[in-house]
């Protein structure tokens, strides 16, 4: 593959140590403008709930913020957690963006709880059963986006009407979240730093299953990963280290998946507990299990104790992590792009240094 790889951030607002959340904010609204001044395409923020070492409830507040204080990189959702919300409202809040930033909006989905089992359920009752409802509020928000929603057949319009739709993704990792994806025509991201699962079957699966929509004439994905970057392999494998925190496991140079799935749970708290970043707590049958990638240790010495529900309390899960130089990384991610036949990759770089997470994307695009 001769083209040249695209990179944009996906950030999951990290909160370290004794940081404070604000502090956690500032870093994300820097790292945007960063981002922005290397030429990364986008910056995603990610969608987390009473989390102690994740910052963002609401990516929506935090884009129309840095959207304030950025020119041209792409804004989006990574994701917005739709089976907590209202179509409508998830509508209006993206076209509010999109008019406030014209052609610079991304409006990803997911459906993960994004949190524990009760404040899952605090945040919007019978999560499972959203989640089963979820291909109705898909085709919901996309009507709205459309100008073509009716409820009780009465026209009801998502307002302000931007010149420029926001554009939409599906984001998960498995064959369903890609057939939503490929049903409702909107780009789709395969988050690989999170999942066990055949990556390349799951994009091709949405490729040849894509319907042409208003907003996309042809597939569109990307593939989140996990990566450490530094200018040596000694400091990059310091960095990684660290990274264990987040259930990260370094990728070997002669593999692209690794890991077991986790066990089938039951109940219906303990499946919402487990249930996949971007994925649901139902799952494919004889599909694999993803863990949260979120963070499961404490590198910096300072954890939340006691609640069995915290992300600090969890066992590290299937995630990959890939380490190394920029030249080294560069020729992981060139192989993954032709294994995966992906458009752009979407990169988090889970390191509690906020001046060696910077630099990490810096030496990544530099390098180019």
């Amino acid at each position: 593959m001769n083209n040249p790889l695209k990179f944009s951030v996906l950030d999951l607002v990290p909160r370290f140590g004794e940081s404070t959340f604000e502090e956690a904010l500032l870093h994300a609204v820097d790292l945007a403008q960063h981002a922005e001044a290397w030429g990364y395409r986008r910056y995603w923020a990610a969608e987390h709930h009473d989390l102690e070492h994740l910052s963002c409830a609401s990516p929506e507040i935090l884009l129309s913020h840095i959207g304030a204080r950025t020119e041209r990189i792409r804004l989006g959702s990574g994701a917005v957690l739709l089976p907590h919300y209202s179509p409508l409202k998830v509508a209006e809040n993206f076209r509010m963006l999109a008019a406030l930033y014209p052609g610079r909006i991304d409006l990803g989905i997911g459906r993960a709880p994004g949190g524990s089992a009760h404040t899952s359920m605090a945040l919007s009752g019978n999560f499972l059963g959203h989640v089963a409802d979820l291909p109705h509020r898909i085709r919901a928000l996309t009507e709205l986006l459309e100008d073509r929603y009716r409820y009780e057949d009465v026209p009801v319009a998502a307002k302000p009407v931007p010149v420029t739709e926001p554009v939409m993704w599906m984001l998960g990792t498995n064959t369903k979240s890609a057939g939503y994806a490929a049903e409702f025509g909107t780009g789709y991201v395969f988050g690989q730093f999170m999942s066990d699962t055949d990556g390349a079957e799951v994009l091709r699966s949405y490729r040849e299953g894509f319907q042409p929509s208003a907003r996309l004439r042809e597939p569109h994905t990307m593939v989140a990963v996990s990566i450490v970057c530094a200018e040596t392999e000694e400091r990059a494998g310091e960095l990684a280290a660290e990274a264990s925190g987040f259930g990260q496991r370094p990728l070997p140079s002669d593999r692209l998946d690794t890991g077991a799935a986790a066990p089938e749970q039951s109940s219906a708290s303990t499946r919402i507990g487990q249930a996949e970043f971007y994925g649901s707590a139902d799952r494919d049958k004889g599909g694999s299990r993803s863990r949260d990638p979120i963070y499961n240790g404490d590198p910096a010495g300072k954890s939340k104790q006691g609640s069995p529900d915290t992300a600090a309390s969890r066992t590290p899960g299937p995630s990959q992590l890939i380490v190394g130089t920029p030249a080294s990384v560069h020729l992981r991610l060139r192989n993954m792009a032709e294994q995966y036949e992906c458009d752009e990759f979407l990169i988090v770089t889970p390191v509690s240094d906020y001046a060696a997470r910077l630099a990490s994307y810096r030496l990544l695009v530099e390098s180019i």
